[in-house]
């Protein structure tokens, strides 16, 4: 059977990432806003529930993966807990943004609910998603060009919501942000579910890995050999927490940091918006970047911008406080290194696939996918817990002008800590991750020689 992936697939499985992305990038860019400034919470305990939630998901993602591994219907082991988490979590983000409903108690009891229900039912769905792409081709390069296609529409997704997402809630709204937020969630729900019923219908299991064993059925105790075996899994996971807690952070962050330490909160949807679109040019390039560049320079070019990004911003606030043109400038240059890094880690995901398979002579997809959803389900909690605290320790309070020292701690959180967690990010991969160009059994067995072990 051919491994080519026809263009209606690709354009389909695309715009299944927009309306996922459309129920995601809210929770990531609005929600601790939403729950610090319109809600009513403290940011100290939202900022605890974001990280107490991830902690249920390091059990509950993996648990995930074995069931979508384990499925077996005439609809593929993907398609059908697609639709059926969509379902559920286009009703429970609905659920969340209502949360401004509530008052005293019940308030903090119905947020930590709501937020967790939210990443058990995103969860459900967005594991056999990512999970499909080694299975609808075995091809690198066909994944490659698959890859581009979920990450500009995801980026789009982000686009939008980031630079017209408090405008489309004021119109919404009518001015009052809580039915705003809730009409937004209404409309995002009907797209949501759209979008995965279009895959249902287009996007179908071709390819069945070499070596594949179809009826193979994995226990839970299975994820600790698949996992803890992956050497290589273990190294991309560092690199990837490292890099997308400073890429969240920087994003729940920002709206503070524009309206609180800047005074200008105007400048937040231009910022997004520059940041939006380089982020789309970023995945756009990067079959292009991947082409001329050696694999092994990819992950550190796209830590690169992001650092620099923070550098501009450093220059402006010393320098040219409230430049629109630096705001740009570094909105460009962080999301521009999020594109590359978002398209990268999953085509760094399936070569890990072919890699775990080769250790344990045992093929899990979705198991491996799983940790990918747990990656950016928890370092969106940690970035959240880190805005959550931090605001608290440098004395943040709501709807008033900040103090000096207040104003100090904004900008440290906006663009010192996130340059410092890229940098990690960076050197992590540099020292222990090596499948650069793909899963290839003789390089990897020269190659593994010299590698220091990742601790589990």
């Amino acid at each position: 059977m051919s491994d080519k992936i026809t263009l209606q697939t690709k354009l389909s499985y695309g715009l299944g990432a927009l309306g996922k992305d459309f129920a995601c990038a809210p929770i990531y860019i609005f929600l601790m806003f939403y729950f610090t400034d319109v809600a009513g919470l403290s940011a100290a305990f939202v900022g605890t529930i974001f990280l107490a939630a991830r902690i249920l998901d390091a059990v509950t993602d993996p648990m995930m993966g074995v069931i979508v591994d384990n499925t077996r219907s005439k609809f593929g082991k993907f398609r059908p807990w697609i639709v059926i988490g969509t379902l559920l979590n286009a009703i429970v983000l609905v659920g969340l943004f209502s949360t401004h409903m509530f008052e005293g108690p019940a308030l903090y009891l119905y947020a930590a609910a709501a937020y967790i229900l939210w990443g058990l039912t995103y969860t459900i769905m967005d594991i056999p998603y990512w999970s499909m792409i080694p299975a609808l081709s075995s091809e690198r390069q066909e994944r490659e060009k698959l890859v581009v296609w979920p990450r500009l529409f995801a980026s789009l997704a982000w686009f939008i919501t980031g630079t017209y997402g408090l405008h489309i809630v004021g119109v919404l709204g009518d001015g009052n942000q809580g039915d705003g937020f809730f009409n937004m969630a209404m409309l995002i729900a009907v797209l949501f579910v759209m979008s995965a019923f279009l895959i249902a219908r287009n996007v179908k299991e071709k390819a069945a890995p070499a070596n594949a064993k179809p009826a193979e059925k994995f226990s839970f105790k299975d994820v600790l050999i698949i996992i803890g075996k992956n050497d290589q899994l273990k190294a991309l996971i560092g690199t990837v927490l490292s890099f997308q807690i400073a890429n969240l952070l920087v994003g729940g962050f920002a709206i503070y940091y524009f309206s609180y330490a800047l005074g200008n909160p105007e400048l937040f949807p231009v910022y997004m918006m520059v940041a939006g679109a380089a982020e789309v040019a970023g995945v756009f390039l990067f079959p292009r970047i991947a082409a001329k560049l050696p694999r092994k320079h990819l992950w550190k070019m796209a830590c690169g911008f992001p650092i620099l990004s923070c550098i501009i911003l450093l220059v402006m606030a010393v320098m040219f406080p409230g430049s629109t043109l630096l705001i740009g400038l570094a909105g460009a240059a962080i999301k521009f290194g999020v594109g590359i890094a978002n398209a990268l880690q999953t085509v760094m995901l399936a070569d890990v696939v072919d890699y775990g398979e080769y250790k344990t002579g045992r093929r899990s997809e979705s198991v491996i996918f799983s940790v990918q959803t747990m990656l950016v389900k928890f370092a969106g909690a940690a970035g959240g817990f880190i805005v959550g605290v931090g605001l608290s320790v440098v004395g943040y309070v709501p709807n008033v002008e900040q103090t000096a020292d207040t104003i100090m701690g904004l900008n440290f959180m906006m663009f010192g800590l996130p340059a410092i967690l890229m940098a990690v990010s960076g050197i992590v991969y540099q020292r222990y991750y090596r499948l650069h160009d793909g899963f290839n059994k003789d390089a990897v067995e020269n190659d593994m020689v010299d590698v220091k072990p990742v601790q589990a």
